[in-house]
């Protein structure tokens, strides 16, 4: 904790009007893009902090993984550096009715072995992520039926209209595969030595497994104007200070950091340049259903008890924003001054605890009765996760809870959402969840009774119904009064204990330039707006 500390950065004054008015450092600039690049560049050297599992993203489709991946594969719909949603390989998304949306395809796109896109290839991936078990599958849960029915036309039956679903489909769940290329490799498909069956502006040349992964610039890339700028991209993976030695020395040119606090020793740089974005980025201690939170009250207690001050200042060196709800600004695509005020005025999740907060937590522990065995928190051994598990134990010591800490292994750490064994093992793991729409209601359908990630079972038929009604209203003043009240409900019951909110942080050699800084890189084709900084 204490190396973690050390990142102290200045931070300006700063209001709650929304994205725009992130607390950020007097010299980290905040904006959705860095400046356009003036030039091509043969190739430059990325950064990530781990290597991806698999580039079978209706797999696994964690930050390594869409760091790669959103400049190979491409989406019906189009997330856009300032979050909003474009079509895409769909030229056209239109409700004809109030359970039927249709898309009406591009005729132009090719996908990197040079044969055209289908309607055929769209259904199957649509299907494909709609699977049971896909990691999209929860993005189509209101689908009733999708058919071809034309020869670039794709009509998908909603149970109701569905104000998000368009917008989920500039995520995973609207990539478009080639359906002979994924067939052909059948069970290795994903894994290193396997093509990838996509059409965007790079495509995957070499994944040297243990080392680096490469991609190149797609030769007859069928969207011309967005070819990428640069031939060759070489991805590797290394820990924290090892980036930031990378980044200092030039032995790389840039990173999306994981934790912004990495930021402080390279601001010390005259060769690398910080910024930020804005980004939905909200880490948070997830309770699962081992047992010891399954009282809300209990889970009230820690969350009024947690100093997310100080876990903002010693994990993120003051780049990140202590936060009350569990998902961040970047949500707030419309009705944003509705949204600033509602979270202003959430309750039980203060940025630093004062002595009534403390009162009113000892009182809920008494309520409920402290659990017999200690609270059980998840760690990876990351800087990160180290500072907010010692945060949690700290907060239970305070109101009378025992807490302890189990490490789990980092590659292991990601299938806590997958494998209830693991979960059994810890009462909360900590986690930066983000979500590909500028809509709240895009989160909140998670505490819906039926959610996979509704580990502690809340449940509130008042809540599921809501759900269903956000889902399907388009007026937007109307939607956001309900996804405030679906916020409302979650944080008073603290199905998830928020903890801070980063934005998205980009260190670039200052040698380059155009990469977007906000968390779109997750699914935008950022690396193809990579080139020069010099004509």
């Amino acid at each position: 904790m204490a190396g973690a500390a050390a990142f102290t950065l200045a931070l300006s004054a700063c209001n709650a009007a929304g994205p725009q008015a992130q607390s950020t450092p007097t010299d980290v600039s905040f904006g959705p893009t860095t400046s356009e690049a003036a030039g091509k560049i043969g190739s430059f050297t990325w950064m990530i902090t781990q290597e991806p599992a698999t580039f079978d993203l209706d797999v696994d489709s964690a930050t390594a993984e869409n760091t790669i991946m959103s400049n190979v594969c491409e989406r019906l719909m189009q997330l856009q550096p300032d979050l909003t949603t474009t079509p895409h390989l769909a030229e056209k998304a239109e409700w004809t009715s109030d359970t039927t949306v249709v898309f009406t395809l591009r005729k132009d796109v090719k996908f990197h072995d040079g044969s055209p896109m289908t309607a055929d290839d769209v259904l199957w991936s649509m299907q494909r992520h709609a699977a049971k078990g896909a990691d999209e599958s929860d993005e189509y849960a209101n689908v009733t039926d999708m058919a071809k029915t034309g020869d670039n036309q794709i009509t998908v039956t909603m149970k109701q209209r569905d104000a998000i679903f368009l917008q989920a489909m500039a995520g995973n769940g609207g990539i478009v595969l080639n359906r002979k290329v994924v067939e052909a490799q059948g069970a290795n498909y994903g894994s290193p030595s396997a093509p990838d069956a996509c059409s965007g502006p790079l495509k995957l040349d070499k994944w040297s497994a243990g080392s680096s992964i490469t991609l190149t610039k797609a030769a007859d890339y069928w969207d011309a104007d967005n070819a990428a700028m640069a031939d060759t991209i070489t991805f590797r993976w290394a820990d924290d200070n090892a980036i930031v030695n990378a980044l200092t020395s030039g032995e790389a040119q840039g990173a999306y950091l994981d934790s912004p606090a990495t930021a402080g020793p390279l601001q010390k740089s005259d060769k690398v340049q910080i910024a930020q974005g804005p980004s939905t980025n909200v880490w948070s201690l997830i309770a699962t259903e081992r047992g010891a939170l399954k009282d809300e009250r209990i889970r009230q207690a820690l969350s009024l008890a947690l100093n997310r001050q100080g876990v903002a200042q010693a994990a993120f060196g003051g780049l990140a924003k202590p936060w009350k709800a569990p998902v961040g600004p970047g949500s707030w695509g419309y009705e944003e001054p509705t949204f600033s005020a509602a979270y202003e005025a959430l309750a039980g999740a203060p940025a630093q605890p004062s002595n009534e907060d403390l009162d009113k937590a000892k009182k809920l522990v008494q309520e409920a009765g402290a659990p017999a065995e200690p609270i059980v928190v998840a760690n990876s051994g990351d800087s990160i996760r180290n500072v907010i598990s010692s945060a949690l134990v700290e907060a239970a010591q305070k109101i009378g809870l025992k807490a302890e800490i189990v490490t789990i292994p980092r590659q292991q750490y990601g299938d806590f959402y997958s494998d209830a064994s693991l979960r059994a093992q810890a009462d909360l793991f900590s986690d930066e969840y983000y979500i590909s729409k500028n809509d709240p209601v895009g989160f909140y359908k998670n505490g819906a009774s039926t959610a996979k990630v509704n580990f502690v079972k809340f449940a509130s038929e008042s809540y599921d119904n809501k759900v269903k009604e956000a889902q399907a209203t388009t007026d937007d003043a109307a939607r956001a009064k309900l996804a405030i009240d679906l916020e409302k409900q979650w944080t008073d019951a603290v199905v998830w204990i928020p903890v801070a909110h980063t934005p998205a942080t980009i260190a670039m050699s200052k040698d380059i330039s155009g990469a977007p800084s906000s968390a779109s890189f997750l699914y935008y084709p950022w690396a193809a707006d990579v080139g020069s900084s010099k004509k």
